[in-house]
């Protein structure tokens, strides 16, 4: 049950995820407080400022005295602050350990028990997979990066404190106020409209994808029936999109049929991931995404008709 009375922290609430899924509980009547660093200069709130359910706090969400205050009469908290991607963690290793993991142990340690967390999760934690099986949340996590490691180590965290919900997230795609164009489908989609062309390192490579609107409702869907979810981890992707790099540039030529690829006999990607991922046990529940990626790659070409040909949306 969720209504005006429901108060929910959610940290990184100025980001990719973060401004898609603050919009959307305010829409069903929730008071949303907002952490953010606003460390990219983002202004993916403004339009929302308007709504009286709507608390900004600019802040570090390490700052122990700032949590405390702010979780103070919260039902719930969605941490989604973090250095997201191997790249960036790479770049701040200290940041990726002390924002993605201590952050987490530290809402853990301040949070009552009666506060409900609900946390995200990359299926990276995966790392490669054992080729033609599905990778289900009792498989090993074997993280091969360390944004993987840390939200790996901070899920575990949360599910040993209890009264919690996991998502162990899809690669995300699709248009937010707080954009990112350095995500696999986006950047593709980009350079299919601005190029008209990409090189592929390691196309055989398969990961699962998921729209960025189907985030932030699965974070809904887990308020909305967290007893029945709470204290499991759930995969949340598209069940018909386990594809490779190569298999997702011919979904892009659906829409942009001048598009053209290729792989690179040479080089690799720095995100090493590879595996095919079961998304069933949130389907159990009733959850059903609404973006497939052709639509997700419509809506795209839309935001890069406005975006242009500058990228400055990017974590690195």
């Amino acid at each position: 049950m969720t209504d005006r009375k429901t108060e929910v922290l959610v940290t990184g609430g100025a980001g990719y995820i973060g401004s898609v899924l603050t919009e959307l509980l305010l829409s069903r009547g929730m008071r949303v407080t907002v952490l953010d660093s606003f460390r990219y200069g983002q202004n993916s709130l403004l339009n929302l400022c308007a709504d009286d359910g709507l608390t900004v706090v600019r802040g570090d969400c390490r700052d122990e005295e700032l949590m405390r205050r702010l979780l103070k009469g919260k039902h719930a908290v969605v941490p989604l602050a973090a250095l997201v991607g191997a790249p960036l963690c790479d770049r701040d290793k200290v940041g990726a350990e002390t924002i993605n993991r201590d952050a987490v142990r530290l809402i853990c340690r301040l949070a009552a028990p009666e506060q409900k967390i609900l946390f995200p999760v990359t299926n990276s934690g995966y790392g490669i997979g054992e080729k033609g099986k599905f990778c289900t949340e009792d498989s090993p996590l074997k993280p091969i990066s360390l944004y993987g490691r840390t939200k790996v180590e901070a899920e575990r965290a949360v599910l040993e404190r209890g009264n919690a919900i996991t998502f162990r997230l899809a690669t995300a795609f699709g248009a937010s106020p707080r954009m990112r164009m350095d995500l696999l489908v986006n950047d593709f989609v980009y350079r299919a409209v601005t190029d008209r062309a990409v090189v592929v390192f390691e196309g055989h490579f398969k990961r699962n994808y998921i729209h960025v609107r189907d985030i932030a409702r699965v974070f809904l869907h887990g308020l909305e029936n967290f007893d029945a979810m709470k204290n499991r981890p759930y995969n949340v992707g598209l069940e018909d999109a386990n594809l490779s790099k190569i298999e997702l540039c011919e979904v892009i030529r659906r829409v942009l049929p001048n598009f053209v690829h290729h792989e690179a006999a040479i080089g690799e990607d720095p995100d090493k991931r590879d595996y095919i991922v079961s998304n069933a046990r949130i389907l159990s529940t009733g959850f059903k995404p609404e973006w497939g990626l052709e639509r997700g790659v419509r809506e795209l070409v839309k935001a890069y008709a406005i975006l242009g040909q500058v990228n400055p949306y990017a974590n690195v």
